[in-house]
């Protein structure tokens, strides 16, 4: 199941959000509402791009072909594509949040320029976060089969499962991980995203026209967001379960981990490739932009296979003028 559901969310998240980067990148006007979702896109583009190592390692039953690096190098791109996703998401919300409560000043200085400073802010401070997920990466034969190489968290640089404290120091590092992970891409992201909907929500009711013609983004945004709680919300529970399961030895908790773990990251792998059909269906600007550039590219091609057509016809004729 997670092989045919990684294979589905590379094709369409590869295809979608490229089409999305095309579309909000060289079609459309650059506003700070385009360099969000430009934003998300290329997080999802980037992740869904490297689910073929994925698709391979679990088509070959848990065997890793690829070497150290290109383990630690996609366990970092995904760890990367759920820590700048939340934070974009977690700025989209605070932005909507000013410009509510603040429009003049939002007017002011809500500006394109300020939007890309910020979210080069965003992709830093997720390559920080994301950094332990590469450093922690390795490979090694496994525990059933030694000729099977797994890609794994090796969370003390060793193979030894036998010294009571490299297992504490283990223990205590994976716990670690755990939990800021579910702290800094979840507890606390979605805290300040629910906290400034509902002040938006609050004063909305107050002053229905602050609304405006932004009512649709609003929507589009709000749906973006319940989206990404859906997909991630299981995989952030069954990681704690997991831990749980690591520390107490429960053999319906062990099971319930083993069958709804892998579920779970499939769901989260799918919210890659959902955001480019929420844009599609949801905003009128971007399915006639959508509509348009395709309609243009063909046009432009069919351009040239006539002029291409034209000129051979000129050709033969020429070289058929010159034989008589």
């Amino acid at each position: 199941m997670s092989t045919v559901v990684y294979s589905l969310a590379f094709v369409l998240g590869v295809l979608g959000n490229g089409l999305v980067i095309w579309v909000a990148g060289f079609s459309m006007n650059k506003t700070v509402s385009t360099i969000w979702f430009l934003n998300l896109a290329v997080a999802d583009f980037l992740f869904t791009a490297f689910l073929p190592f994925s698709v391979t390692y679990t088509a070959l039953g848990l065997h890793w072909p690829f070497g150290k690096f290109m383990c630690k190098l996609t366990g970092a791109v995904t760890a990367l594509n759920m820590f700048s996703s939340v934070y974009i998401l977690t700025v989209i919300s605070m932005d909507r949040c000013m410009s509510v409560l603040w429009p003049i000043w939002a007017q002011n200085y809500r500006n394109v320029r300020k939007a890309f400073r910020v979210s080069l802010g965003v992709w830093a401070l997720a390559l920080i976060v994301s950094t332990p997920y590469f450093i922690y990466r390795d490979t090694g034969p496994s525990f059933l089969r030694e000729e099977v190489i797994i890609c794994f968290n090796n969370f003390v640089f060793s193979d030894d499962f036998i010294t009571p404290e490299v297992n504490q120091l283990r223990l205590f590092r994976y716990r670690a991980i755990t939990v800021s992970r579910f702290l800094l891409s979840f507890a606390i992201p979605f805290t300040i995203i629910v906290s400034c909907y509902a002040t938006i929500i609050h004063r909305l009711r107050k002053n229905p026209n602050l609304a405006g013609q932004s009512r649709r983004t609003f929507k589009i945004i709000a749906a973006v967001i319940v989206v990404f709680f859906l997909c991630w919300a299981p995989f952030q529970i069954f990681a704690l379960l997991e831990l749980t399961s690591s520390t107490h030895s429960s053999v319906v908790l062990q099971n319930v981990v083993t069958v709804g773990l892998p579920i779970a990251t499939s769901l989260a792998f799918i919210n890659s490739c959902l955001n480019p059909l929420l844009y599609l269906f949801m905003g009128q600007d971007f399915k006639d932009k959508v509509r348009k550039s395709i309609v243009q590219s063909l046009q432009h091609a069919f351009q040239e296979d006539a002029q291409v057509d034209s000129k051979t016809v000129e050709t033969t004729q020429g070289n058929e003028m010159n034989s008589v």
